[in-house]
């Protein structure tokens, strides 16, 4: 989809760019810098779960208010890359900037300002909440924070993110969702080792040894064996430790490593691919197919077949994108 909005006297392009942000990416109230020769383009692609954008345009500030979520089941996150000039943004107590050469992370379920003086162009990864969560743990640890993309694998994200709208056009819509999956694994690679996404709640050290277990395990779901005494020797930690880190958060071990197993078998079964069920329960290290239905079921409500066939009916009403 492309948006194309021009002053053209009738005063229309104030509510033609209102209405084309919140179909790309939620609703918003837009203040314009200058309303009377405002102008702006917007171009996005559905890469399945995954959606990224670019749009170009003159100064203006969003504001996402609580009335504009309220109705929202899903929740989504916006990771924004300005190309040609620095962007503001303000979420609860954080307020923070972003100039080129780095991404802003954004949570759509909380109110938020976003501004930017100056014409701008920006591209901007949109992600349901519950696949970042998935892989780095809680999303309001990264909300509001500002990333450096100048090296590393976060600049290597932010260059697949320009790559990928070059070449999304002639893309199968199975290589976007792949494409749309491999942004999101470079995306969480970005984040997850900086330390201010640690829990607060607890001490420095407590909060590194709990964020070290957790993301030791979302790396070794697809391990049968993967267990208790297995992160505590990965950690360098005894299990009694252990048991009482995730104690204090009122979660076993086990019951965590069990619900990111079965949260990463929901996003497979909601992906358009042609893998059994079994298959799927077997990858994330669930040998037993009925113990796996009924653990799913408790989890989410319904069997991992209805997931699918929901999915799928998505999908087929034109629903199944995050653009």
């Amino acid at each position: 989809m492309k948006y194309t909005v021009q002053q053209d006297g009738s005063g229309s392009a104030a509510s033609d760019w209102r209405r084309a942000v919140s179909t790309t990416y939620f609703p918003l109230d837009v203040e314009f810098r200058n309303t009377n020769s405002f102008r702006g383009t917007l171009e996005g692609w559905s890469l399945g779960d995954i959606a990224i954008s670019r749009n170009s345009c003159d100064g203006l500030l969003y504001r996402r208010h609580r009335r504009h979520f309220l109705q929202e089941t899903d929740s989504s996150l916006l990771i924004t890359i300005p190309e040609l000039a620095e962007v503001g943004f303000s979420q609860g107590s954080r307020s923070t900037s972003c100039a080129p050469g780095g991404f802003l992370v954004e949570r759509g379920d909380a109110p938020y300002e976003f501004w930017h003086g100056k014409p701008n162009s920006l591209w901007v990864l949109k992600a349901p909440s519950a696949l970042v969560r998935s892989r780095i743990g809680p999303t309001d640890r990264i909300a509001a924070l500002n990333f450096d993309a100048t090296s590393g694998v976060a600049s290597y994200f932010v260059d697949m993110v320009r790559t990928t709208g070059a070449h999304v056009d002639h893309l199968s819509p199975s290589a976007r969702e792949a494409a749309g999956l491999h942004l999101l694994e470079l995306l969480c690679l970005s984040i997850r080792s900086d330390e201010r996404v640690l829990d607060s709640n607890v001490s420095s050290i407590r909060a590194a040894h709990l964020h070290r277990a957790e993301q030791y395990i979302r790396d070794n779901l697809k391990d049968p064996d993967l267990g208790p005494a297995q992160v505590a020797e990965a950690c360098g930690i005894s299990l009694r430790y252990l048991q009482r880190l995730f104690s204090e958060r009122e979660q076993s071990i086990i019951g965590f490593i069990r619900d990111k197993r079965l949260n990463r078998c929901a996003e497979e079964l909601r992906a358009a691919r042609a893998v059994s069920v079994a298959e799927i329960a077997y990858r994330w290290g669930f040998s037993d197919q009925s113990r796996f239905s009924r653990l799913y079921r408790t989890r989410f409500g319904c069997t991992p077949t209805e997931t699918r066939r929901a999915a799928a009916a998505e999908r087929e009403a034109g629903g199944g994108g995050a653009a």
